[in-house]
């Protein structure tokens, strides 16, 4: 499978320059080739191929005035901005005609040099090499410092130098893992409850509470959201204001990340099968809960589990998300319809007392074993079959038509 490392970045100020050269020409680069696909659109043009593309808005480019300086950086980066693009559009056609599953991907729109985060690519073809002093050198930039943190476990075949709000930079390599990580087996199975107050509940009993990074830095994202309101707009006081706010976000995001990567960790480790409730936190960051929701990260956090889970040789599953798991009883199985949030415990009239964050863990797994035990094809529900023809629906000549079937007297 592959694997993105990332590393941080330290580059002197002329390779600073030479970078937001990069970033610039291939923000431009794009920008000409969606210009040049949605006039195409517009005028009934046939759709441009990526060879006749890339001849437009590259190599004929090049020799005009007004973009004789894309010649200043890689060519690889240029081509990358269109591969860039093309992705974009593949997957905007898959998602309008149902291909591409989850939600609705929007078209291609324009990069603005003032977005937060600007990156290049560059692949083998761009002949980067990471050197053995450690530095890392692309052509046209030169050599980077580089803080490896590990090993990486094979040759990478791409990078990607990232710079984002805070204005840190990093190398995203690419590599192909090709050695076993299968972890020994283990003998347990464990359903995982997501939540606010504890931010992952186990059926095993084990309550993790939620880190809140967010709320925990409010006070001082607050104080600096204040100091920027207050700088006028345009000026250089502004600017570095603003990178005041995104380093302090990034402060945050970067706490809530390490500690979801070693929680994620530990459960794969010691359980054989993860099953998680399939939540929609999209919908969810739409309601009275939204900030809680979006600093708990179950999104994230679940990613972690699936693609941890295929990396060591677990089994991960996601639980229909409109099964009732606080509102069955895991003894017994009856349904006591819903519950309010604020009642954590309750009796089921089998007489077995549940914590209701626990018995919806317990619910997860049962129902996660049930679906692992049938994906061989077996038929968990009974199939389809034809309805009886008098059965198909109401006409409006439903009367006259109930002459002669069955168990309705004839009129």
């Amino acid at each position: 499978m592959q694997l993105r490392y990332n590393f941080r970045v330290y580059p002197m100020p002329g390779q600073r320059e030479a970078l937001a050269r990069a970033f610039g020409c291939a923000r431009v680069v794009f920008n000409d080739a969606l210009h040049a696909r949605r006039a195409a659109h517009v005028n009934g043009d046939p759709y441009l191929s990526d060879g006749e593309l890339s001849k437009q808005v590259i190599t004929r480019a090049k020799h005009t005035p007004e973009r004789a300086w894309l010649g200043e950086v890689s060519a690889v980066v240029l081509q990358q901005a269109l591969a860039d693009l093309n992705t974009a559009y593949r997957n905007f056609f898959s998602s309008i005609t149902g291909a591409r599953k989850g939600r609705k991907v929007a078209p291609p729109r324009f990069r603005s040099r003032k977005d937060n985060r600007q990156a290049i690519r560059f692949t083998r073809n761009a002949r980067f090499t990471v050197l053995g002093n450690g530095r890392l050198r692309l052509p046209k930039i030169g050599d980077l410092d580089v803080r490896w943190s590990r090993d990486l476990p094979s040759e990478p075949s791409s990078v990607t130098i990232v710079k984002d709000a805070a204005g840190r930079y990093f190398a995203s390599f690419v590599v192909a893992s090709e050695q076993d990580e299968t972890l020994p087996s283990s003998e347990s199975e464990v359903g995982v409850d997501l939540g606010l107050t504890h931010f992952a509940v186990l059926s095993d009993g084990t309550k993790v509470t939620a880190p809140k990074f967010l709320r925990q830095a409010a006070r001082r994202l607050t104080r600096l959201q204040q100091a920027l309101s207050r700088k006028a707009k345009g000026s250089n006081r502004r600017r570095k204001a603003v990178v005041k706010v995104a380093r302090a976000h990034a402060k945050v995001a970067d706490s809530r990340r390490d500690w979801q990567h070693k929680l994620s960790t530990a459960i794969i480790r010691d359980n054989q099968a993860v099953y998680v409730e399939d939540l929609c936190v999209a919908g969810l960051g739409r309601t009275r809960l939204a900030k809680s929701v979006h600093d708990a990260g179950w999104a994230t956090f679940t990613g972690m589990l699936e693609y941890k889970a295929a990396r060591y040789g677990r089994t991960f599953g996601r639980i229909d998300r409109w099964l009732p798991t606080s509102q069955t009883c895991s003894a017994c199985g009856r349904a006591d319809g819903r519950k309010p949030l604020n009642i954590r415990s309750w009796t089921c009239l089998c007489g077995v007392a549940h914590d209701r964050d626990i018995n919806a863990a317990i619910n997860i797994l049962a129902a996660g074993r049930a679906e692992r035990l049938n994906d061989r094809g077996a038929q968990v529900r009974p199939a389809s079959v034809l309805a009886p023809r008098c059965e198909t629906g109401i006409h409006p000549d439903a009367v006259l038509s109930t002459r002669g079937v069955e168990g309705i007297p004839a009129l």
